[in-house]
Formats: structure tokens, sequence, C-alpha cells
């Protein structure tokens, strides 16, 4: 019996590699996100040290099930047995949309809802769906950013290899 190999999982990236960058980048990213955003909320202003500390590392916690939500289903939904070195763009692409999405509902329904929180007057809200600036960008910039690390889209980077392999 002789093993022929996979010669697409061969030639494709390290996949898993890609999958471990982009989620602790995403983590790290997150909590950092939630603790620089907190005084948008009122707890700034009524929680206690603890009660502050504990809702940004509450909030990662709930941060990185949506990573993985919103990462994992594009990637089913899109991915190849060749990702990342194919359809990349379109998995990120998904992954903003369905990230964007959830935050925009969560934020309607923790806000407008189950008041589980409130905006200060410093936070921009976007006009139309009430959601504030800050956890929408949120989802915008860091999957873009773990994204770009995971699969090393970072131009500097990319013109050290040209250097060393040119």
């Amino acid at each position: 019996m002789r093993a022929v190999p996979f010669t697409h999982v061969a030639d494709s990236r390290d996949w898993l590699g890609a999958l471990r960058r982009y989620f602790v980048f995403s983590a790290i990213a997150h909590l950092i996100w939630e603790f620089a955003h907190m005084p948008l909320y009122t707890i700034w202003l009524t929680g206690t040290p603890g009660e502050i500390v504990f809702a940004a590392v509450h909030c990662t916690g709930g941060d990185i099930l949506i990573t993985l939500s919103a990462f994992f289903l594009p990637l089913l939904l899109f991915g190849r047995p060749t990702w990342p070195k194919t359809h990349a763009p379109r998995v990120l692409l998904a992954a903003l949309i369905f990230g964007v999405g959830y935050t925009i509902f969560s934020e309607w329904l923790n806000i407008e809802i189950r008041e589980a929180w409130a905006y200060r007057d410093l936070m921009p809200v976007i006009p139309v769906i009430d959601a504030g600036l800050s956890p929408i960008l949120q989802w915008v910039v860091i999957p873009t950013a773990a994204y770009s690390y995971a699969l090393g889209w970072w131009p500097w980077r990319q013109r050290a290899l040209e250097t060393s392999h040119g």
C-alpha cells in the first residue's frame, strides 16, 4: 500500500499557525480595546475599580467567543482546503460582516432592551443604528489587523522577506 500525499495541504501555507496567530492577536487586542474604551461607558463613573476590571475582562471573554463564531462560520462557508493561500479576502470580508452585524445586534439588545450597560455622552453614536462608534470600529479594526498579522499581509514584513531572499 502506498501513501498518497495531500498536495493541496502541503502546498498551502501553515493554516494552523495562521489560526493560532489570529486568535492570540485578537484576544490581546480585544483586552486592550476593552480597557481603552471603558471611559466611554457609564461604568467608568459609577463602577468601582474592581467592577471596571471585571467588566473589561468579562467583555473580552465575550469578544473571544464572537471572534471564534465570526471567524469559523465564514471559514466553513467560504474557506477552501488551500486556505489561507486562497480565498483569504473572502473569509475576512465575511468575518467582518458577521462580527459587525452581531455587534450592532448586541449593542441594541444590551443597551435598549436589557439595559445591561450604557454609553456616556463621550461615546460617538452612529445615527440610524444607534450603536456606539467604538464597538463597531473594534469589530472592523481588530479582525482586519489580526487577519493581516496571521497571514503575513504586513507591508514592512513583505519588504523584509524580499530583501532577505532577493
